[in-house]
């Protein structure tokens, strides 16, 4: 009796399929680990305030994920918001305060369940380290020779040292007129808070009110820092989410992760930050 030809054929296929469909598997798979390793630009929009703790987060984030080149898009947060709103690619949108967060929510780019508080900051008075306006306290600001550089009220520092001067107006150790008096000898408003310390480091101005954090580095030693009063002072709380049309959304989660992170809270802590009580999960 001849031998099954067509079973012996099937037999020897067999073996060769079986290796054909493991190199194929094989192939796949380090395709896909060849496509997360691209190499990927995750745009951040992060406020000005946020540049040296946010350069910082760059150099971090980027050390662990070697393949992603984070490029910051550091201004103003509402010169952010209308940038999104407007259409701007980006990936990540971190902003001084909740109303320009709700802008960009407003605009669609930014998912409603998105943003989540990740810092706290608060306000304090600089000058020229020869102090030229003789300013040693906020009442000081109200003296008619003062000359003030402040945020412009667009600005969410601008906003906040509003809100600082109308408490102080409602205080009874000043005047009802204190906070009119003080925006009366502003003499510019700046688009972002980071100009407003590069004006008093100039002596451009005898006062400024900026953030605790911007006093960082090099300019803590170009500018005398005095407190503003606690129960005047604003706590502004920074948002941060991911940009809904991400090109990228997984690194846009997981950058928005790192910043929340306890690595992201050390860093920003050591930038003069508050991270806020929410880490997560």
């Amino acid at each position: 009796m001849l031998p099954d030809r067509s079973a012996t054929a099937s037999t020897r296929r067999t073996p060769l399929f079986l290796l054909a469909i493991g190199a194929l598997l094989l192939f796949m798979e380090c395709g896909g680990q060849e496509a997360a390793r691209r190499p990927v630009t995750l745009t951040v929009f992060a406020a000005a305030s946020l540049t040296d703790a946010f350069g910082a987060i760059e150099q971090d984030f980027e050390a662990q994920h070697p393949h992603v080149d984070v490029v910051l898009n550091l201004a103003g947060s509402q010169h952010l918001a209308q940038q999104l709103r407007l259409g701007a690619p980006a990936d990540v949108f971190a902003s001084a305060n909740p109303a320009q967060m709700t802008v960009a929510v407003e605009s669609g780019r930014i998912a409603p369940e998105a943003p989540e508080p990740f810092v706290q900051n608060r306000l304090v008075l600089i000058t020229p380290p020869s102090n030229p306006g003789r300013v040693e306290g906020l009442r000081d600001l109200a003296r008619p020779d003062v000359r003030i550089v402040l945020a412009d009220a667009a600005v969410p520092a601008g906003r906040y040292a509003r809100q600082m001067l109308e408490a102080a107006s409602q205080d009874s150790t000043f005047t009802s007129t204190f906070g009119q008096e003080v925006l009366s000898n502003v003499v510019s408003f700046e688009q972002n808070v980071r100009v407003v310390l590069t004006k008093v480091v100039l002596g451009e101005a005898d006062a400024g009110i900026v953030y605790a954090t911007d006093p960082h580095g090099d300019a803590a030693d170009a500018v005398r820092v005095l407190d503003v009063p606690e129960p005047l002072n604003v706590a502004a709380t920074y948002p941060i989410a991911p940009v809904r049309d991400s090109a990228h959304p997984d690194v846009a989660a997981a950058f928005v992760h790192f910043v929340r992170s306890a690595s992201g809270r050390a860093r920003l802590t050591d930038y003069g930050f508050s991270p806020t009580a929410n880490p997560p999960s």
